[in-house]
């Protein structure tokens, strides 16, 4: 079988030879027939952008005859869209976005690993008289991108609110100018600490986040298992001091039809050199130029936490050998 654009598939010896090869630490590792893969990440000032070419980049340097390109996207369920399409073989996403109402996986999709917790940012410049999170009745916000994480929960804080917004459909770079600019009053952004997309608009202009005391208890009663109480840091952006808020896990999804001995290499070089390494040296595939805090938080400990959906066999695997 082979995978959407991309050359034939090698054989499943020789991806076992070079992944044998890699957790063995060989000096010469042998080399596997061409295998490209795709892994959608998100908008741009979004932290999926930021992982995701770390991700691909460290992939590609270790997974011997493998290259990881990423593609933009909307975010967590245009990502779960583009995977199932056959689109993509990675991808991105929000654990509440991918838990169905009855606890399973999209058909065709399963787990490698969790990697780090996004929170949910309820962003008003300094001089807004939006205090607190029921004064956005009839305020325009931004729910994030269309198919994004960000839309996924900010619809289901307001639904159970209950709170009637005029909600917009930005991007997390579209949304902080249209703050900025006064063309919105508030933008939620479910992501990773600190985004890009924020960080930017604080350096430049005074802001504030909005305190979510009662929306991860609500979140969590209505939709056990994604939702967790936490604390934005007050050294995550300039002149912002702590403020409480939701987390939620992000996981990189792959299809199952993707062979097993590939994930597990692909497993191994996320723990073994993600969470360590720095970014991706420039002109290496997904490079991106800039310190990537969220994976430090990429750990053996947290990374088999996938609730309810099941890891892929390579992946399941990987895990299995850690516990020896």
């Amino acid at each position: 079988m082979t995978l959407p654009n991309q050359e034939p598939r090698p054989s499943r010896r020789a991806v076992l030879l070079a992944a044998g090869g890699l957790l063995a630490g060989c000096a010469e590792q042998p080399q596997i027939g061409k295998v490209d893969l795709r892994l959608a990440t998100g908008p741009a000032g979004a932290v999926y952008r930021r992982i995701g070419g770390v991700l691909a980049g460290h992939i590609s340097e270790q997974v011997p005859g493998a290259t990881v390109r990423t593609v933009p996207s909307g975010a967590s369920t245009d990502n779960i869209r583009m995977l199932r399409a056959g689109e993509v073989q990675l991808g991105l996403t929000s654990l509440d976005a991918l838990i169905s109402p009855d606890g399973s996986a999209p058909e065709g999709l399963s787990a490698i690993c969790r990697l780090y917790e996004s929170h949910l940012h309820l962003v008003v410049m300094a001089g807004s008289p939006i205090d607190e999170f029921g004064d956005l009745k009839g305020k325009r916000v931004s729910l994030g991108a269309r198919d994004s994480g960000t839309e996924f929960t900010s619809l289901r804080v307001l639904e159970l609110g209950p709170v009637d917004a005029d909600g917009r459909y930005l991007s997390q770079a579209a949304s902080a100018a249209a703050l900025r600019d006064g063309e919105i009053d508030a933008m939620f952004s479910l992501t990773g600490v600190p985004t890009p997309a924020i960080t930017e608009l604080a350096r430049r202009h005074a802001i504030r986040l909005i305190h979510l005391d009662e929306q991860a208890p609500a979140l969590f009663t209505k939709f056990p298992g994604p939702y967790t109480p936490a604390t934005i840091p007050a050294t995550a952006y300039t002149g912002v001091p702590a403020t409480r808020a939701v987390a939620v896990p992000n996981v990189l999804l792959a299809r199952n039809d993707l062979p097993g001995d590939l994930v597990h290499a692909i497993t191994d070089t996320i723990f073994t050199h993600t969470g360590t390494l720095p970014p991706a040296a420039p002109g290496a595939a997904g490079a991106v130029p800039d310190a990537v805090p969220e994976a430090w938080q990429i750990n053996v400990r947290t990374g088999i936490s996938t609730a309810s959906i099941p890891l892929h066999p390579g992946a399941a695997a990987w895990f299995r050998e850690r516990k020896r």
